[in-house]
């Protein structure tokens, strides 16, 4: 349905743009419980640094689309570079509900093993997201 409304690179954008700010978002309970048990670093200057860090990601997610497409070329598939955006896009948007309870559950438990494990179980969903919606968007030649 996506594909359909047309290629449009600033909805692709605003798909990683979203994802980034939940990013940022799921971050905020537990830097909010490192301020409190560190209060010498505040929350404010934690978040900023978590924004910028998330900020300076978006060439990296760039060069993660190029690669997957590429991949799924080399698999006989047919799409182009931005139907490899709108996949991997798409996957991380659909996953950030997950990472925001992964957030919750690392700022009440602390880094855990229950919780590590989650953040495991978080990337195979997106990894499987990704994988289907790539076979989705770029057909078999």
């Amino acid at each position: 349905r996506l594909r359909g409304q047309g290629r449009s690179e600033p909805f692709a954008f605003g798909l990683l743009v979203t994802f980034l700010m939940l990013a940022l978002v799921a971050q905020a309970p537990y830097m909010a419980r490192l301020s409190y048990f560190q209060p010498e670093v505040p929350l404010v200057q934690r978040m900023v640094a978590a924004g910028l860090g998330l900020l300076a990601s978006v060439p990296l997610w760039y060069l993660l689309a190029a690669i997957g497409h590429g991949i799924a070329r080399l698999f006989g598939r047919n799409g182009s570079y931005y139907d490899g955006r709108l996949a991997l896009f798409w996957a991380l948007v659909t996953i950030a509900p997950a990472m925001l309870i992964q957030g919750l559950l690392l700022a009440f438990l602390g880094a855990t093993g229950f919780v590590q494990g989650l953040g495991f179980l978080i990337m195979i969903g997106f990894l499987a997201f990704w994988i289907i919606l790539l076979n989705e968007v770029e057909p078999i030649q």
